[in-house]
């Protein structure tokens, strides 16, 4: 799949390290780690919830002025240095920590990630039966699971003319009738809601679902290790997830109730009146923020491994148009069924719609599971979603093993296939507490905390430490000998964003994000208070790398407190192209990191040593 886990080839650019073998490889790796299941069970939510159509405007804004630079940054970042998201810092030493905490958030969540596509296996092992478990209350639900809304009392008049309010078997045994708008309805649950909420959280505890707790975490790891050896998987990985969501949009659109529901998606008239508020902007920057991928490392890992002249702008672009046109694509395809299920249940849209895990494994399998075939619609979402899990498996995997790469050069040449299995089997043990019977739980803390403004800290420091302290221009220098000379004009638009409005974004939401921050809690299940502790505690270790490894650059370079700071805030020696035929004279005075390995970088446990 990328070209780490293949030798380099006749026609690769370098030689030592290695290119993709087409640039198709790279768009299709590059769209596969973009588009994941953010994508399809929480951009279509945000949109009906923040004033349908109308939220286009700040998510395209958004998209031009926060994501769309940091995504080109990166990309160029990665592709003029042939270096992973660690390395890579040699740019600006000072900051190498923010390298180290990209790539342990990024471990912190594949572990949680795999559990996620591991879920999606199960169900769509669960889809292999003539009738689906959860479209039902078959033995396993109790006595609150209900298909349909179920009255509890309700006002009525008796036959002396009295109005009363009495419950709802009262009225059916008598033959009086409730009068309209007074039903009051008992709380249940769907037959979808009750089987994730008690059927599948039971089988994890250990004991009675060990079988399923290895399942959920060998199967993904040995997808990842074993696919990654194939430069062929990324078409089928990347590609089909659009086959299945053309294949629902066009089932759902013939669904009675699909109109209804796709103007709840987009709104008829759309409300104009939301964009008014902060925090419809704040959604549409965080959506844009975490769809896009950016400040994870894996953008920089993969585009390593560009030739040197590729267009990265172009990509960059193409990239993140496909992006957002998927999650807005995704959104018609999960509304039209969702219409079709208010429509059966003679309620409206609103009452059905949801986000993130009650939408993928609630309420959408709930509506499939009331269409003809049923299995055959289910095995399909839960098939896409196993895909698009897959494929940002595989570039967080991919982030890991660069950054080994370019610490261990001629162990990785030597030994790639063991340090790749030896990583997947590292993330399945890591992995085995988020499918215990609290691993739910577990999943949603890492996501609270190290999935969240984590990853917004890192990419403050990532744009202001190449924008302000390595210089914004002098970086543009660099693109130039890649992709050639642009015009004064060409560039404005990005210094601005480079310099002012991307920092300035992100700053305000990074402030927003901790000003609003709540303890975590799953449904109605508040955490602990050693709950909350151990996410501040995962957080913390995340984070202060960042300090750790200043300091530490700082207390090893020569001359004052002055002169020291100064030297850790300009590029390492051997920071530049790859390759000696790329450096030109720019570059000609660069230490060449294949003769001379003297440049200090931290490994993954953090220790600075000398690569000799």
């Amino acid at each position: 799949f990328p070209p780490l886990y293949a030798p380099a080839g006749q026609n690769d650019e370098n030689s030592e390290r290695g290119n993709w073998s087409s640039k198709t490889d790279y768009l299709l790796s590059m769209v596969g780690y973009a588009v994941g299941l953010g994508n399809v069970w929480r951009f279509p939510y945000l949109t009906y919830q923040n004033g349908g159509g109308a939220f286009l405007i700040p998510y395209t804004t958004m998209l031009a002025l926060a994501g769309l630079p940091l995504f080109f940054l990166e990309c160029s970042l990665g592709q003029f240095a042939s270096l992973g998201p660690v390395s890579v810092w040699r740019i600006l030493p000072i900051l190498q920590g923010v390298g180290i905490t990209m790539v342990i958030i990024t471990t912190l969540v594949t572990v949680y990630y795999n559990v996620i596509i591991a879920y999606a296996l199960y169900y769509l092992f669960a889809s292999f039966q003539s009738v689906l478990p959860w479209s039902d209350c078959f033995a396993w639900a109790d006595e609150n699971c209900s298909k349909t809304p179920v009255v509890s009392d309700c006002n009525t008049t008796l036959p002396n003319g009295i109005i009363i309010h009495t419950n709802y078997s009262y009225v059916t045994s008598n033959n009086l009738t409730c009068l309209n708008g007074s039903l009051v309805y008992k709380q249940v649950q769907l037959p979808s809601e009750q089987y994730w909420n008690e059927r599948f959280v039971w089988i994890q505890r250990f004991g009675s679902g060990l079988f399923w707790s290895f399942l959920c975490s060998i199967f993904p790891q040995a997808s990842c290790f074993s696919l990654h050896f194939s430069r062929q998987v990324v078409y089928f990985t990347a590609l089909f997830p659009y086959v299945v969501l053309v294949i629902l949009l066009v089932r759902g659109a013939t669904l009675e109730g699909a109109r209804d529901g796709i103007e709840y998606y987009i709104g008829t008239q759309s409300n104009f009146t939301k964009l008014m508020e902060a925090e419809v902007w704040k959604d549409a920057a965080t959506q844009i923020f975490f769809s896009l991928s950016v400040a994870w490392g894996g953008l920089v890992a993969l585009s390593s491994y560009n030739k040197f002249h590729n267009n990265c702008y172009s990509d960059a672009i193409a990239v993140c148009l496909v992006n957002c046109l998927t999650s807005v694509f995704a959104g018609f395809a999960i509304f039209s069924v969702l219409g079709h299920m208010a429509f059966l249940a003679d309620r409206p849209v609103s009452e059905v719609v949801d986000s993130g895990f009650d939408l993928a494994f609630v309420a959408y399998p709930s509506a499939l599971s009331k269409l003809p075939v049923a299995p055959l619609w289910s095995f399909l979402f839960f098939f896409m979603l196993l895909l698009l899990g897959l494929d940002s498996q595989f570039a967080s995997i991919e982030t890991v093993t660069t950054t080994i790469q370019d610490i261990y050069p001629k162990v990785m040449k030597k030994m790639r296939v063991p340090v790749t299995l030896g990583l997947c089997m590292l993330l399945f043990f890591l992995g085995l507490i988020c499918v215990t019977q609290a691993g739910i739980y577990w999943v949603n803390l890492v996501d609270h905390f190290c999935a969240g403004w984590g990853i917004l800290f890192a990419a403050v420091l990532e744009i202001i430490g190449i924008s302000w302290i390595y210089g914004g221009n002098r970086f543009i220098q660099d693109i130039e000998m890649m992709i050639g000379k642009k015009s004064w004009w060409f560039w404005l638009w990005w210094r601005a964003c480079w310099f002012f409005i991307t920092p300035v974004l992100l700053c305000v939401i990074l402030c927003w994000s901790l000003v609003t921050f709540s303890p975590p809690k799953y449904g109605s299940v508040e955490y602990p208070a050693w709950g909350s502790a151990v996410g501040w505690c995962m957080i913390v270790f995340c984070i202060i790398w960042i300090p750790i490894v200043a300091i530490v650059k700082i207390v090893k370079a020569p001359g004052n407190l002055w002169q020291r700071i100064v030297s850790c805030c300009r590029p390492a020696a051997n920071w530049g192209p790859s390759l000696e035929c790329h450096r030109g004279e720019r570059y000609s005075h660069m230490v060449d990191p294949h003769k001379e390995r003297d440049q200090e970088i931290p490994t993954v446990d953090g220790f600075v040593h000398k690569l000799e």
